[in-house]
């Protein structure tokens, strides 16, 4: 008896084992033959704004890479919740992806009802750029410096309006640690993207705003924006003359950031066929400098190696969530 047993259990694990390769191979030749058709890239916004750009600038290397159209589909709304939404709820096969950006950190604090949990649901696949976000003003707006604009918005209480690209994006949340840490008053004004938030404040229908340098670069150099600084802690090198926050506001930092992320349980195969493709985007001579023109450095990396930037970034804003007192229901 007892040797039947052994026997049975002998062959519960073979067949186990069996099972086991049998996954394998077929997770192997999903990867092999991904992508045969076309994929979708969801972006949380509207096109023109900084994730919009990364997005179609890298989505159009990999179609050319891989032999199927990357297609960039916009889904603004819920500061970025609607986009994420469709991607966590999509079929875990490769063909739906998101651009992860620094919403997907700051949401899970700043919200309190989502569906979701951004670091359980989405799998992270390959990084693609950290940016600095710009403090801009319109051309005509009286404050040359980070300094005036404090001393203008502190003697003008209620006439200064703050545009964001929406809640919960790291243009937002920068608005409201500069707030927090120098007791300015600032209306907010959620936009659903950047791009729509730019042409009003080209307008003078709004007076300030904390964007991304790559939806903004352009109509500062063109004159149309004026940039009283920049949020990292080092100056930017394509806009050298332009000082830091920090440099007025000690100790001010904030940074944007995007990667490429999955439906939780896409195959392991697929994640790792996509990052190596992304990575060698990257590494692209026109790419690199196509992301130092928008402002940005290049996130080469591993899967887990973007993984650790989405947590340690979701950790950074909790905090920054927390001292500002913003909550969105």
């Amino acid at each position: 008896m007892a040797i039947r047993r052994a026997a049975i259990g002998l062959i519960a694990m073979g067949f186990s084992a069996c099972l086991s390769v049998t996954a394998l191979s077929v997770s192997c030749a999903l990867a092999q033959d991904y992508p045969s058709r076309p994929v979708k890239w969801v972006v949380g916004y509207p096109a023109g704004g900084a994730t919009d750009i990364l997005a179609r600038l890298i989505g159009q290397r990999l179609s050319e890479r891989l032999g199927q159209q990357f297609i960039i589909e916009n889904k603004p709304g819920a500061g970025n919740n609607v986009g994420t939404e469709s991607v966590v709820n999509a079929d875990p096969d490769g063909y739906t992806l998101l651009l992860v950006n620094p919403a997907n950190g700051i949401n899970a604090s700043l919200y309190t009802k989502l569906s979701f949990n951004f670091i359980r649901d989405i799998a992270p696949v390959a990084g693609l750029a950290r940016v600095p976000n710009v403090m801009i003003v319109p051309p005509d707006f009286p404050a040359k410096t980070v300094a005036e604009f404090i001393a203008y918005a502190k003697a003008n209480p209620g006439k200064v309006n703050m545009a964001s690209s929406g809640n919960g994006t790291s243009i937002h949340l920068s608005g409201e640690l500069f707030k927090a840490m120098t007791g300015v008053e600032m209306q907010h004004v959620p936009y659903r993207g950047s791009a729509p938030a730019v042409t009003d404040m080209i307008g003078g229908r709004v007076q300030v705003m904390f964007d991304n340098m790559p939806s903004c670069i352009a109509h500062i150099k063109a004159g149309t924006l004026r940039a009283l600084a920049v949020t990292t802690a080092e100056r930017s090198a394509e806009l050298p003359h332009v000082p830091t926050v920090g440099d007025t506001v000690k100790g001010y930092e904030a940074s944007a950031w995007f990667g490429m992320g999955a439906p939780a349980k896409t195959p392991k195969p697929v994640i790792d066929k996509l990052n190596k493709e992304v990575n060698a985007i990257l590494a692209e001579p026109a790419i690199k400098a196509r992301i130092a023109e928008l402002g940005g450095v290049t996130l080469i990396g591993t899967p887990a190696d973007f993984g650790k930037i989405v947590v340690s970034e979701t950790e950074k804003w909790e905090k920054v969530v927390k001292f500002a007192g913003a909550k969105v229901d």
